[in-house]
């Protein structure tokens, strides 16, 4: 199966233009780059990731939804 997969991904790969071949290689890149970085967490570094979202909430460290819509729109 992956040999299989792998065929179709280069078949698709190579019908792309230079700047959509760049785009797919940097989205690969990124995913490669977050399997790395939010590998397996024990699950006391989740409860303290959590902990500390919560207090960033309670001191106001946050932003509605209508902000960051008109913080996108900025852009």
């Amino acid at each position: 199966m992956a040999i299989i997969l792998e065929n179709e991904m280069l078949n698709y790969f190579t019908q792309l233009d230079d700047a959509e071949k760049m785009s797919v290689v940097n989205m690969l890149k990124a995913f490669i780059k977050s399997k790395g970085e939010n590998g397996n967490i024990t699950l006391d570094q989740y409860n303290n990731e959590l902990l500390a979202a919560e207090t960033e909430f309670k001191n106001g460290n946050f932003i509605t939804q209508n902000e960051l819509l008109k913080e996108i729109k900025s852009w």
